[in-house]
């Protein structure tokens, strides 16, 4: 290395350009260690530089090249007879097929191209009111032939299905891990091991997902069209913004990653890439201080858990709790258990003091929507592991017969089940959220844990965009309704109280008597009624009172509605049950819900 005096610069690690040279940073408590350089194209080596004594300060070993042709060139780090890969490095060489074993030894390290043009980029900044999330797999989103996008399972093609994704009412793209990381690590043969007791499988399995230890600085390169990887990821995000949504990525942190690293990892994204915000996975990892960092205080920050002291410093702008609560009480009401009723209209009104919340039926664990409504059981057999993997707490139900049927009866409770689930979801206070192709019945033959299938089961045909397109033009239908009406996604918890001394509480419960819920354990029924006078609309004006009636009984129940000001009646707006078909007025006092369906009604000028 070139020799130079103190003071060194071992911050940033890696290596970075600097002028016509490139300054490297490797922490390593072995004396014998420096760097490797290779021609790009051919992988050949090309020379070895050692780190002298006079480049250490601690444990980072820091030093200067001059005069390097960066596009030429990949490098790794060693250590005595160790090939160590850069942890921080902004890309990898080679155009890695997507599923080939590899070894982390094989990982030689690229300087990123010219500087990206930008223009004049903005985040949106959506609030979470305004937010409906969509949760995806770069790589199984397009890669089905039917995607009818030309760079299949890749950052490219996601950006060409935007207009899709802003059409179906998504403002904000959550993207499973889409850093660098080996989706199939070639094993040592003494790390050989079955997958369970009694498996004779030594078959590494495919982690599709990428739940692993990552390289957190560089987006994934078999997620790339091109070669230019950084560039790719950058034209996504730009396009995202373009259209006003925002790109928010998950990065798992295994206990094994230093957590002095995961702000710095962060504040990188939203510095390069400018990504709108995170969906952090790992135990004890340092929310209060990525909370407190000023740089990501417009930053979605999305986790399990906040403490206190986050909630003062969130204050509700970016804090959001992220958990499976809902989705686990919700699934229950849905399909009818008993003593669910409560449960599940606390989770559907719920949004924690200073923060947001994001609520889901389904996610990327677990069963799809169409999955479960289809299958009481997981069906996971295609993983190799003896249908042991993945939860066998579902909280699902076949509506009547396991997987495929061709019984109509069967095919359309399943359909009214999916409408149903759909509809509470959007009718839920805090920020929705859903698993990509949910929206038109997207499933995955019952396996509730496909973190090895990189086929059929978990890219999306988009063929089933028209077999379902009754389901699709219903979440649309939703997605407008929501919208249009203020009171539905409050920035706080509704009260369920007169607080503005307005006639009207701003959230209220009916039963077969209006202002009379029943909630005794054994009911599945309730009428919930919002009023708009608590929300104004985009043009400042009130919103309209709506009413939900929701029986999730297998029979039919009574449910009544409270009357309205002078000048108002009820009118129906949508249903999940093909009983209401035709049906246009609620001038009845009382209704009769049929079985297993919500109707949902809005306020609206008496003879218009």
């Amino acid at each position: 290395m070139t020799k130079q005096r103190l003071p060194l610069r071992p911050y940033p690690l890696g290596a970075r350009r600097e002028a016509e040279g490139a300054r490297f940073a490797f922490v390593s408590g072995k004396e014998n260690c420096g760097v490797i350089l290779y021609d790009r194209e051919t992988g050949r080596k090309l020379r070895s530089v050692p780190f002298s004594e006079e480049e250490r300060i601690g444990d980072v070993h820091c030093g200067y090249l001059e005069k390097l042709d960066f596009s030429s060139i990949s490098y790794q780090f060693y250590e005595d007879d160790k090939i160590v890969p850069d942890n921080y490095a902004r890309g990898f060489a080679g155009g890695h097929v997507y599923g080939r074993p590899r070894k982390e030894s094989s990982l030689k390290a690229v300087f990123n191209g010219e500087e990206f043009d930008w223009e004049e980029d903005v985040r949106p900044g959506i609030a979470y009111t305004d937010c409906i999330c969509c949760c995806i797999h770069v790589r199984g989103f397009t890669r089905h032939p039917s995607s009818g996008v030309f760079s299949k399972g890749t950052f490219q093609g996601l950006a060409q299905k935007v207009e899709y994704l802003k059409e179906s009412g998504f403002t904000t793209i959550e993207l499973q891990p889409a850093y660098e990381f080996l989706e199939l690590e070639e094993p040592e043969e003494k790390e050989k091991v079955p997958l369970y007791p009694g498996c004779e499988d030594h078959t590494p399995r495919l982690n599709y997902w990428g739940y692993k230890k990552g390289f957190y600085y560089a987006p994934k390169a078999a997620y790339a069209a091109g070669k230019d990887v950084s560039a790719e990821f950058k034209g996504m995000v730009k396009v995202f913004h373009k259209n006003q949504m925002e790109v928010v990525m998950q990065f798992y942190f295994p206990n094994e990653v230093s957590r002095r690293d995961v702000a710095d990892i962060l504040r990188f994204w939203v510095l390069e890439y400018h990504v709108d915000g995170f969906h952090l996975l790992g135990e004890k990892l340092p929310v209060e201080l990525i909370a407190e960092d000023p740089v990501l205080a417009d930053t979605k920050i999305w986790y399990e858990s906040f403490g206190a002291g986050e909630r003062l410093k969130g204050e509700g702008g970016n804090l959001a709790a992220y958990r499976d609560d809902y989705m686990y009480v919700m699934r229950r009401f849905l399909k009818g258990d008993e003593d669910m009723l409560r449960g599940a209209i606390y989770q559907m009104r719920h949004i924690p003091e200073g923060m947001g919340r994001i609520h889901f039926m389904t996610n990327y664990y677990g069963m799809t929507l169409a999955d479960m409504v289809a299958y009481d059981h997981k069906h996971n057999e295609a993983n190799g592991e003896d249908n042991r993997d993945g939860n066998n707490y579902n909280c699902s139900w076949n509506c009547g017969e396991e997987g495929n049927t061709r019984k109509k009866r069967v095919r359309e409770l399943r359909l009214k089940q999916m409408k149903n689930a759909l509809c509470m979801l959007m009718f839920s206070q805090s920020t929705p959220l859903l698993f990509m192709g949910d929206e038109f019945g997207n499933s995955q033959k019952g396996n509730n844990n496909p973190y090895c299938q990189d086929n059929s089961v978990t890219w999306l045909n988009w063929n089933d965009l028209e077999r379902n397109r009754e389901l699709y033009s219903f979440w649309r239908r939703l997605v407008l309704l929501r919208r249009e009406h203020p009171i539905l996604h409050p920035a706080g918890q509704l009260r369920v109280m007169d607080y503005l001394s307005l006639g009207y509480p701003d959230l209220s419960y009916h039963g077969k008597s209006a202002w009379k819920p029943q909630l005794e354990s054994y009911n599945r029924h309730i009428g919930i009624m919002y009023c708009g006078r608590y929300a104004r609309t985009k043009e400042g004006g009130e919103d309209d009172f709506l009413y939900l009636a929701v029986n999730m009984h297998w029979e039919e129940q009574e449910l009544a509605m409270p009357k309205l000001p002078r000048g108002l009646e009820w009118e129906l707006v949508c249903a999940t049950a093909l009983e209401y078909e035709g049906k246009e007025s609620a001038q009845d006092v009382c209704r009769r819900i049929p079985p297993r369906s919500i109707a949902v009604f809005k306020s609206t000028a008496t003879g218009k």
